[in-house]
């Protein structure tokens, strides 16, 4: 039996979290009895800085049921960094770590498929969403195209994946040896490595409230994904000044093909066009390249990625 810890983010989600404990503690107890985990496993609730009483409840579980424990974060930092304080917490003592988001739209049920194929010797185990008929249209279809976009720009990412995973101690060991603070944990555990395998999960409508990954939220998530593991974006700089060469080179032809022949070149509307268009190409050179250089700014400066303020931790022999 393994000693399994869930960790959960959470940001504002008093709405929700009283009736997704439930269910997840009944979860751990029906795997406890499966002798799938041992008795003294508990759930990891992070707070990321929510400004209504999410930690009051979270207090009030553990204060209820010892399987309920918390870290509060001083401010909030966002759910990839919540995440990492969490598994970061856990790997001094779990046998595995599942990460998941507390509204329980991922399937519970999926948690111990993923435990029996880290017993079959896989050290990573990624769930993978094949239904997202509970998630709105406008969700599915920018999900659809943010996974798509981190394929066109080179990120070796596993499509439909979000953060429910499964990882041993070996996989989070590995992990903390990564030092940067630009966080893309989809991308960064993905590339370590260990001996992966997948689980299906099916989506569930949330129970209350609502989704904290709004579309500016999900833009923001792709450009770090994409600025942190690959180049391409500047590479796509080079090719397009290659190409915009190549239009001045015609339009030099151009000219002195009309002088020879005594006819007058083009006017100045497609010199302003020329202008606008070099112009447009410059501007988005300068931010994609101060982009990469305020990622780099960031890494120099090591600040921590997140201060913990208060933490509940594990005080009972056994919780089951």
């Amino acid at each position: 039996m393994k000693r399994l810890i869930i960790v959960s983010p959470c940001y504002n989600e008093e709405a929700v979290l009283q009736q997704a404990a439930a269910t997840i503690a009944e979860t751990m107890r029906d795997l406890v009895n499966k002798k799938k985990i041992t008795p003294d496993s508990y759930v990891l609730y992070v707070d990321d800085g929510s400004a209504d009483n999410t930690w009051e409840i979270i207090k009030s579980l553990h204060e209820k049921d010892g399987i309920f424990c918390g870290i509060n974060l001083a401010h909030n930092v966002g759910h990839q960094y919540a995440l990492m304080a969490g598994m970061m917490a856990a790997r001094e003592v779990a046998d595995v770590v599942v990460t998941m988001d507390c509204d329980l739209q991922d399937d519970v049920e999926a948690i111990e498929k993923m435990l029996d194929k880290h017993e079959e010797g896989a050290e990573i185990v990624f769930g993978v969403k094949v239904d997202r008929s509970a998630d709105s249209k406008m969700k599915a279809k920018s999900a659809e195209v943010y996974y798509k976009s981190l394929k066109a720009m080179g990120v070796d990412t596993i499509y439909n994946h979000a953060d429910f995973r499964l990882m041993s101690r070996k996989a989070l060991d590995a992990l903390a040896q990564f030092p940067e603070r630009n966080l893309y944990l989809r991308g960064l555990i993905n590339s370590l490595g260990f001996k992966t395998d997948t689980v299906e999960d099916v989506i569930r409508p949330r129970i209350a409230g609502e989704s904290k990954y709004t579309l500016r939220k999900m833009i923001r998530l792709a450009c770090d994904g994409i600025t942190s593991f690959s180049i391409r974006p500047i590479e796509l700089i080079l090719y397009a000044g290659l190409f915009m060469m190549f239009i001045a080179v015609c339009m030099f032809i151009y000219v002195i093909v009309s002088i020879c022949m005594n006819q007058s070149a083009a006017g100045w509307a497609s010199i302003m066009m020329s202008l606008w268009f070099i112009g447009a190409i410059v501007m988005i050179s300068i931010g994609v390249v101060g982009t990469y250089i305020g990622k780099i700014y960031i890494e120099v400066k090591r600040r921590p990625l997140y201060i913990i303020e208060e933490e509940l931790k594990y005080d009972s022999p056994s919780c089951f």
